[in-house]
């Protein structure tokens, strides 16, 4: 295990883009991160930046959970946009994670306020820019990503320890099979997650010090630990060259573990 960056302010959401860079961010800092071995650079959008997912154009998308938003950073206008806010004229409910399903189509998380109030949802943003909730009533979903065979994704529920399993179809956009795929238990429960292209599920386990590695069909194959007790998510490279980094909140450092897996890039 190596330290890459000290010094964060709750670091989240590492994601890969096409030419080996690494984005995160700095939650309680207002910034993006971008790292290219062995320099990185701040870039300050303002709110809580958290989840993070590159689109093919290199446009970083991110959660906003203060400004309750899904916004988009273009590296080559520096320009930053909010693409989403609202659901019916109500204010999306502290915005997480996000990934991109095969067709384009955005899909995130809302926790709600706390892990015991049910009041999670899952909206999809599609690439025509419609915006609905395909999935309610969570205990606080939290990480989210698609699985090699890109019909299914995985959702973290910190507030039950659980990771789910659902279907989605990409045509209607809508969840048409969710069941519970893994039980990670932890203190405080699962927070982001990554697949690599063998199908093995990388979870991060946010007050456990620890990243949970399950096979695709749900047992635990490892657990990797880590110094800080706080892991908030993790990406793999998909070149298999740089491994496992992992954004870790209580020491605020960006780590990296050794692994050739390679990871989904979309």
């Amino acid at each position: 295990m190596q330290i890459l960056i000290e010094g964060l302010n709750f670091p989240e959401g590492p994601a890969f883009d096409t030419d080996g860079g690494v984005w995160l961010v700095e939650k309680n800092a207002g910034n993006l991160v971008y790292y290219r071995d062995p320099h990185y650079a701040r870039i300050f959008v303002g709110g809580y930046p958290n989840g993070i997912a590159i689109d093919p154009k290199g446009k970083v998308w991110f959660c906003d959970a203060k400004q309750n938003s899904i916004r988009q950073y273009d590296p080559l206008s520096k320009g930053c946009i909010t693409l989403a806010h609202k659901i019916a004229d109500i204010p999306l409910k502290m915005p997480n994670d996000l990934c991109f399903d095969p067709n384009g189509n955005l899909l995130f998380t809302c926790p709600g306020s706390d892990l015991t109030d049910g009041e999670g949802y899952i909206c999809c943003l599609s690439k025509e820019g419609a915006l609905k909730k395909v999935y309610t009533g969570m205990f606080y979903c939290n990480g989210l990503a698609f699985g090699r065979d890109n019909e299914h994704f995985f959702v973290a529920e910190t507030g039950t320890k659980w990771i789910w399993k659902m279907t989605w179809d990409i045509c209607t956009h809508t969840i048409s099979r969710s069941e519970k795929f893994a039980y990670v238990g932890g203190s405080v429960g699962p927070d982001g997650i990554a697949v690599d292209r063998d199908g093995l599920l990388y979870v991060a386990l946010y007050g456990s010090a620890k990243i949970i590695v399950l096979r695709p069909s749900g047992e635990i194959v490892n657990e990797i630990d880590i110094e800080g007790n706080n892991p908030t998510n993790c990406a793999l490279d998909p070149l298999g060259k740089q491994g496992l980094l992992i954004t870790e909140a209580e020491k605020g450092t960006l780590l990296q573990w050794g692994s050739t897996k390679k990871g989904l890039l979309w």
